[in-house]
């Protein structure tokens, strides 16, 4: 569930930035309920934010002005030079740690050009992963493009999970196959984030998450609803799954057909995809090839933290990541 009356603090934190956003959202634990966790010290979490800018350049040189203290180090070097840092990487620039109207933020930039290309084909699914699950969008203009790659992104997520679930699952099922994408792979899963993560999140959300996924499911031909059982059947034929594995992201096909292709053969994709969807192990290797892609762009983003946080921040921030860890080990013991 979402926190009580969190739209209007969440707005009057938008307005101490730079207006020219294509897209605002916030997302986390500071603004959605997780299992687990009880509703009183959540006003103690910190807030996350990412802002989908036209100009980059424009917008850290806007932002500078107003909130120089937010930067590290980097504000000596320039709009310029933070706008390169930001593109390396998953191409997001994140400020953390940041007092901001009474609370502790941390935000992230990406240019609006970027965050359509993660949308569409997954080249990192660093913030295409993170609006497959429940977000507060704050302000999103009439851009018809990023609109589309946004529902594009989430019809994707619904094919990805469809081919590594079994062929009959509860609605439960599919949103936690769903919300964990972007975690497979990722190494601060194993150091730094609660394990319980994906589970605390979908169990919480799940009228968040039918609100965002009910309008697909109900148009899309692969899946029955069996009401009366409470579950979901889909096409687990090799020729359900090869129209399924066509439709997948272009930076997950192109990863799937180097996991698959060996040196020297040079296969087409279409041919090997065709040879997965025969493969009984189908869904590993799609999860496979999700996990290399998250893998990447989380240790790239996790290193640039050093540069776009400082270091005295980024060991802050590790070390509060470390302590959500060590309390959800705690309350499953």
């Amino acid at each position: 569930m979402a926190l009580p009356s969190s739209a209007v603090k969440l707005r009057r934190i938008l307005a101490h930035f730079p207006q020219e956003l294509s897209l605002a959202f916030a997302y986390g634990s500071g603004v959605f309920q997780q299992a687990g966790a009880s509703t009183a010290g959540k006003e103690n979490n910190m807030l996350d934010f990412v802002f989908a800018v036209d100009d980059s350049v424009s917008w850290h040189t806007a932002n500078l002005l107003k909130n120089r203290s937010h930067y590290s180090f980097l504000k000596y070097f320039g709009p310029k030079s933070i706008s390169y840092v930001q593109k390396c990487g998953a191409g997001i620039y994140y400020n953390t740690l940041v007092p901001c109207n009474g609370r502790v933020i941390k935000y992230g930039v990406i240019s609006t050009d970027s965050l359509i290309e993660d949308l569409l084909h997954w080249k990192t699914l660093y913030v295409a992963g993170r609006l497959q699950k429940p977000v507060k969008i704050l302000t999103q203009n009439e851009n018809a493009k990023l609109q589309s790659a946004l529902t594009y992104n989430l019809k994707s997520a619904i094919t990805a999970a469809f081919l590594m679930l079994p062929e009959s699952f509860c609605e439960e099922d599919l949103y936690m196959q769903i919300a964990g994408l972007s975690y497979s792979g990722d190494f601060r899963m194993i150091i730094g984030e609660d394990k319980a993560k994906v589970t605390n999140i979908v169990k919480a959300n799940m009228v968040h998450f039918q609100k965002l996924y009910s309008n697909i499911l109900q148009d899309c031909p692969q899946v029955v609803y069996k009401h009366h059982l409470g579950r979901m059947e889909i096409d687990k034929s090799p020729e359900g799954q090869f129209v399924q594995l066509m439709t997948l992201p272009r930076a997950l096909q192109q990863k799937i057909t180097s996991l698959m292709d060996p040196p020297g053969k040079n296969r087409d994709v279409e041919e090997i995809l065709l040879q997965v969807a025969h493969d009984p192990d189908c869904g590993l290797v799609v999860h496979q090839g999700i996990s290399g892609i998250v893998r990447l762009s989380s240790l790239v983003q996790s290193a640039k933290t050093a540069l776009t946080a400082g270091i005295k921040k980024s060991v802050i921030y590790s070390t509060k990541k470390l302590y959500k860890m060590s309390k959800g080990w705690l309350r499953k013991t």
